[in-house]
């Protein structure tokens, strides 16, 4: 089929559309015919995303949403299919860490650690609670966690919270994958490698300095960093239908490690 056409007529809402990955998904559905429903905390961010797609003839719609207020999250997901009578697929991209840095276990506060996990965690248990009702209506949909590499293994950053945040959003992948797939509903995962998409990897790339930055390239398979739009044509790939006997599994997408 050819581009533009893969998703029309479907509804794709994106979290953490602000920058980054989620910028380069929500662009993405929108090229192939997809009504994207994006939102994220950052507003001038979304505005951007939103100018960025009416630059090249697309429409997204963008939404102020803390994806850690279940109400916020339940009122976004009924606003989205109250316009279109459909969610045909989620993407629940919001994450980081929240500008935290590395430290001592010791001096992690419960705060912090509960931040992370709200944003990481409890945004994309909340918004698959919010569109499982109207996936299961239709009998079909499709559920794509962003993770991490640092889910798989260890944090780069060496922040406590992140790496444990984004295994449990892994584990949430793969148990509602079983209870969802009765349905005609897949959940699977993408889990990038290192890339310079937002301040935050950005400074932590500078981080490095040129030996580090040398050495994490050259430690990947095919020698170069990733880009936003690789890990939106994993996304692209687990919402396709080309992709619809392909459940509770984990993609790695960092270039080979």
């Amino acid at each position: 089929m050819r581009a533009g056409e893969r998703f029309a007529g479907q509804t794709v809402i994106v979290t953490g559309a602000a920058h980054g990955f989620g910028r380069a998904i929500a662009h993405a559905f929108a090229w192939e015919g997809a009504a994207v429903w994006a939102c994220d905390v950052n507003t001038e961010g979304l505005g951007e995303t939103a100018r960025l797609a009416h630059h090249d003839g697309l429409t997204v719609q963008t939404r102020a949403v803390d994806v850690g207020d279940s109400a916020a999250v339940s009122a976004f997901v009924a606003e989205a299919v109250g316009e279109t009578g459909r969610i045909d697929v989620l993407v629940n991209n919001a994450g980081g860490v929240r500008g935290q840095v590395g430290r001592p276990v010791e001096e992690i506060s419960p705060a912090d650690w509960h931040s992370i996990f709200a944003v990481n965690v409890d945004g994309a248990f909340f918004f698959a609670q919010a569109a499982a009702p109207h996936m299961k209506e239709r009998r079909h949909g499709r559920i794509v966690n962003i993770s991490s590499g640092a889910g798989l293994g260890i944090s780069l950053t060496g922040i406590q919270a992140y790496a444990s945040a984004k295994a449990a959003q892994i584990g949430l992948t793969r148990q509602l994958a079983h209870e969802l797939g009765a349905w005609g509903i897949t959940v699977n995962n993408v889990a990038p490698g290192f890339v310079r998409s937002n301040p935050t990897t950005e400074r932590q790339w500078q981080s490095y300095g040129e030996e580090g930055q040398r050495k994490l390239v050259e430690g990947i398979a095919l020698k170069r960093l990733g880009t936003p739009e690789d890990i939106a044509n994993a996304v692209l790939f687990f919402a396709s239908e080309g992709a619809g006997w392909i459940t509770g599994q984990v993609l790695s997408v960092d270039g080979g490690r």
